[in-house]
């Protein structure tokens, strides 16, 4: 069952957050996702739970009307973040969640829905290939510092 997060006191929202991105501490990711609920045209966010509540696995998704990589529209669903808990993987629930992300980008106009993944990150190319998306470019990105604080 995907149900879909208006408030940060979701139950299992914060949890697959912290397995997902386990380098930010609580109060970045309540900060996030109150910025994100306070934003519902701009920001979808929806978890996947099993039959007896467990949670499985969360999106996120944002519209992005800057230039997207790869694509020709504006403005562009774009794939924040998709987790899914190890025992849940491969029973379908990435495709369920990306569905419900595909609704919600289409209901706000969208036509094209982006993605990114590391360069070295294989898993994640495949999933995003099981799921119906299509590579369109690799980049690696540079930096220099002009000035130290």
């Amino acid at each position: 069952m995907i149900h879909e997060c208006t408030s940060p006191q979701q139950p299992g929202w914060l949890e697959l957050r912290q397995a997902f991105w386990p380098h930010d501490d609580d109060q970045v990711h309540l900060d996030e996702m109150t910025a994100f609920c306070a934003q519902p045209q701009r920001f979808g966010q929806f978890i996947a739970v099993s039959d007896d509540g467990a949670p499985q696995g969360f999106i996120e998704i944002a519209l992005r009307a800057d230039y997207v990589n790869g694509t020709n529209s504006s403005p562009v669903a774009f794939l924040e973040g998709i987790y899914v808990t190890p025992h849940a993987r491969k029973l379908g629930v990435a495709k369920a969640l990306v569905r419900t992300a595909e609704a919600w980008a289409r209901e706000r106009g969208c036509i094209e829905f982006a993605s990114d993944a590391a360069v070295d990150n294989e898993s994640s190319h495949a999933m995003h290939r099981a799921l119906g998306f299509a590579e369109t470019e690799r980049v690696v990105f540079f930096r220099k510092v002009l000035a130290t604080n």
